[in-house]
């Protein structure tokens, strides 16, 4: 694969950013391969599912590479998309977005030379997990491997629309969640743990989560569903960051949720002044600044992946909310280059560079230390030259904290 953009002098580049302790991320997203590996590099039937080593490599440093040329000092990278692995484990088969079949080879172990690759070029690697997720709607459940624990434990799971998930309110996909996460702390030197938005699944319709036996079955003193829905993710959570914690100590534990905790309309005391049609709190059952209040959770990236001045969630607004309910958690911000110059996007992502508006947006927010790009093969694409716009942004922060006394 060509590199996308030009790279760099890395040596000073590197130089001129090491004063700059501001946290800038991108995500590096595997499933469904819409970051990586390319479609070329997967393994198939027609080869006998022989790996590519060397094309999965390369493309992964030449992502690395052009990332790093426009400052970027961490890169998240999904890890378990799907109750799979793009690591060795123990617990879970390897990933078909890698190795082509669930459960297949993959051929090496892909998240040390990520992390070997990634560390050597200065850059942080948090490991991105999706917790409840097993299938895509484009996955079939006979895609997965023998092995797999939705074929041992089926009645730890059940369907929503047209995927699987694990059922939350079991304490057996509470643990099996743990035991998975413990053993990859365990084994890997990442630098954090991620989650994004993926708790309960998004709404579809009127269609009525399958999870009320459960609820009669293991209520735990609850007698509202939604309490104890929220409870179920919020156990999940406070145990993982004790896991993460102790396991490796120093290792981080970030959320990346969706943009809007809660409207001001159903909560006119700690919601914000929008009119989201979904918000983690009532809709994804994610009490996020619970997590942020208790500690649970080192930083969190709200996903701001909307224009400045929108009607019914305006990026200032948001930035300055999560600002003002941070409670003293780390705070970045989630961004959208994969919007910039898309035909059916708004104005403000069509005429001129809404990405570096938001940026310096951000530094105006004392509490917002960093940003995280989603995605990377959308940014480094260059819509609109942000890929510029952000290389000399760092570069000048980086200049600018070296004058500084």
């Amino acid at each position: 694969m060509r590199k996308i953009i030009s790279i760099l002098p890395a040596i000073l580049f590197a130089m001129l950013l090491h004063a700059d302790i501001t946290f800038r991320g991108a995500w590096i997203a595997t499933v469904a391969n819409i970051d990586w590996p390319s479609a070329t590099d997967i393994p198939s039937a027609q080869n006998g599912y022989t790996p590519n080593i060397t094309g999965q490599q390369r493309t992964m440093t030449e992502l690395l590479d052009s990332l790093q040329a426009i400052g970027i000092n961490t890169i998240i990278f999904q890890a378990r998309p799907t109750a799979d692995a793009l690591y060795l484990s123990p617990l879970e088969p390897s990933s078909h977005w890698q190795a082509g079949r669930q459960g297949a080879m993959p051929g090496y172990d892909v998240l040390r030379f990520v992390l070997d690759e990634a560390h050597a070029r200065d850059m942080q690697v948090h490991v991105w997990l999706n917790p409840y997720r097993i299938t895509l709607h484009t996955m079939d459940t006979a895609m997965l491997a023998p092995g797999h624990i939705m074929r041992q434990h089926p009645d730890w799971c059940w369907r929503y629309g047209k995927q699987w998930y694990f059922d939350p309110g079991r304490e057996e996909v509470i643990q099996w969640i743990c035991d998975v996460v413990e053993d990859l702390v365990c084994r890997y030197d990442v630098d954090a743990v991620h989650m994004d938005d993926y708790f309960y699944p998004y709404p579809i319709g009127r269609q009525r989560l399958p999870d009320h036996n459960t609820f009669r079955a293991f209520p735990r003193g609850f007698e509202n569903i939604d309490e104890w829905r929220r409870d179920n993710v919020n156990r999940v959570i406070r145990r993982l960051s004790e896991v993460i914690h102790t396991t490796r100590p120093g290792t981080e534990f970030g959320i990346s949720p969706f943009g809007v905790w809660r409207n001001a309309a159903v909560d006119s005391v700690m919601g914000s002044a929008t009119q989201a049609g979904i918000t983690n709190y009532d809709d994804l059952y994610a009490d996020v600044l619970l997590w942020m209040r208790e500690g649970w959770i080192d930083y969190v990236v709200p996903q701001l992946y909307w224009e400045i001045g929108k009607a019914v969630a305006d990026y200032e607004v948001l930035a300055h909310w999560w600002a003002d309910h941070n409670y003293g958690c780390k705070l970045y911000i989630g961004m959208a280059p994969y919007r910039l110059g898309g035909p059916k996007e708004a104005a403000a992502w069509k005429k001129g560079n809404e990405i570096a508006r938001q940026m310096r947006l951000n530094r105006t927010i004392p509490e917002i230390t960093g940003e995280c790009f989603y995605s990377t093969r959308p940014l480094l694409l260059n819509p609109l030259g942000v890929c510029d716009s952000i290389r000399q942004f760092y570069r000048t922060a980086a200049e600018e904290s070296k004058t500084q006394p």
